[in-house]
């Protein structure tokens, strides 16, 4: 597969009081060593503080780990808030402990895909690569 024209954008947050991040920076370092270009926020961020990041940083993914079982809450406030920034447009995906039965609601908010324990860190850099220059390509469209 031949490398997209520009180099994706990808920011991974913490949103909450989860104080676990390993997942989240096992991701952001496979998708780097990808070639994409990631932004780590750190622990602990609010939806605002997470939504403020990938709109000042321009990025084409938002990928939430969420370990706390407010998966639900953090998906839907991001959502909202890349609606009121008209930034809807920004592919939103995550991983971490998330029940199967949450898995359609999640689908139904607009989260592109969830990455749950076991999975291996080849699956979002490829989904990434697929998504990503979609997004690129029906932006130009319109």
């Amino acid at each position: 597969m031949t490398a997209p024209a520009r180099q994706i954008r990808v920011l991974i947050a913490k949103p909450g009081m989860d104080g676990h991040d390993r997942g989240a920076k096992v991701i952001a370092r496979a998708l780097r060593d990808a070639g994409m270009e990631v932004i780590y926020t750190g622990l602990r961020q609010t939806a605002e503080m997470i939504v403020s990041a990938a709109v000042q940083e321009d990025v084409d993914a938002i990928g939430l780990s969420v370990l706390s079982g407010a998966h639900m809450h953090y998906f839907r406030e991001v959502r909202a808030l890349l609606a009121e920034r008209g930034a809807e447009d920004i592919i939103l995906f995550g991983g971490g402990i998330i029940p199967d039965q949450d898995l359609p609601k999640l689908e139904e908010l607009g989260v592109g895909r969830l990455f749950t324990p076991g999975t291996s860190t080849e699956d979002p850099v490829a989904w990434l690569r697929e998504v990503v220059p979609a997004r690129w390509a029906a932006q130009e469209a319109s």
